[in-house]
């Protein structure tokens, strides 16, 4: 799938990619702010509070874009509300029918 954009538009950030990148940066801060906590440097304890609940927020951001990703790849291949679209069956139907009206002939 190909996407064009017109007028000199900047193509949109990739959403995952930088949520991803947020989530990395945060885990990092938590983990520094946790070595501050096992040493007795109380202060971080606050960082580190700050770090989780950034931490949740990036995770949600990235399962939501990961779910309207999966959505957009079951387009793209055909899958749209759990069903598949089967080509071979529908190949199968088309020759019965055409097989129906060679049987009836012309009237």
């Amino acid at each position: 799938m190909e996407m064009t954009f017109t007028g000199g538009e900047s193509p949109p950030v990739d959403l995952l990619e930088e949520t991803e990148v947020l989530y990395r940066e945060i885990a990092g801060e938590l983990a520094l702010a946790m070595r501050g906590v096992r040493q007795g440097e109380f202060k971080d304890a606050k960082v580190a509070a700050q770090a989780v609940k950034d931490l949740r927020t990036a995770f949600q951001m990235v399962m939501d874009e990961r779910t309207r990703v999966e959505k957009l790849r079951r387009q793209i291949d055909g899958v749209v509300r759990g069903n598949e679209l089967d080509f071979d069956a529908a190949r199968a139907e088309i020759g019965r029918r055409l097989a129906r009206l060679r049987d009836a002939g012309t009237g």
